[in-house]
């Protein structure tokens, strides 16, 4: 039996389209439909705290964190390691409640729409854009992603709270957008291409 659950669970995190990777989004032929306060709640859930992909980004992050030896004051081995990795957990943890938090005050859109064009260029842009831009409550009209990067700013600020040394809140939180810009565009273009990866990879 654990045989068999570990197989469905790698089965699961290769198909890029089931939502561990790529996480939440609307598909190409679905049309954007409002979100209610018990919708956004489970996205959040969902994102932040009750799937494994909620966890894994972060391991992946902390790992080149420990690579990179930052912070320096934090040791090497499993013990600085696990510092790192709590330390992006938790300001992972922050940018999204702050994100959450804005994007349900202004009614903005929280998933991903995959491109309803076609071609390698006009995906990619929108994949692009999309990191950028959100729908407002009507689900037609863009707006910048006011929520989404201020949740950013402050999950970078807070992390100086336990990272060790003189760290500078500003910087930090400068950062936390740099790194929601790369890591958020990144995001979309596996999601938009998913199921091009997943033909690749022989998943049906």
């Amino acid at each position: 039996m654990t045989k068999d659950a570990a197989t469905a669970g790698l089965l699961k995190a290769r198909d890029w389209e089931s939502g561990w990777i790529t996480g939440i989004y609307v598909g190409k032929n679905r049309k954007l439909v409002t979100l209610t306060a018990e919708e956004r709640r489970d996205i959040y859930l969902r994102q932040t705290l009750t799937t494994p992909e909620a966890y894994m980004k972060r391991m992946f992050a902390a790992l080149l964190d420990q690579a990179e030896g930052k912070p320096r004051q934090w040791q090497g081995g499993i013990g600085g390691y696990g510092e790192r990795w709590a330390s992006r957990e938790g300001q992972f943890i922050a940018a999204n409640s702050l994100a959450a938090l804005g994007n349900a005050k202004l009614g903005y859109e929280v998933r991903y729409d995959k491109c309803k064009c076609d071609g390698l260029w006009p995906r990619t842009r929108h994949a692009f854009l999309r990191n950028l831009l959100t729908y407002d409550r009507s689900e037609e009209h863009l707006r910048p992603q006011w929520a989404l990067y201020g949740g950013a700013f402050g999950g970078g600020a807070l992390s100086t709270v336990w990272k060790p040394g003189s760290q500078n809140a500003w910087s930090n939180g400068a950062y936390g957008m740099l790194g929601q810009v790369a890591y958020g565009t990144l995001l979309n273009f596996f999601t938009e291409f998913s199921r091009e990866i997943n033909r690749k990879q022989g998943v049906k």
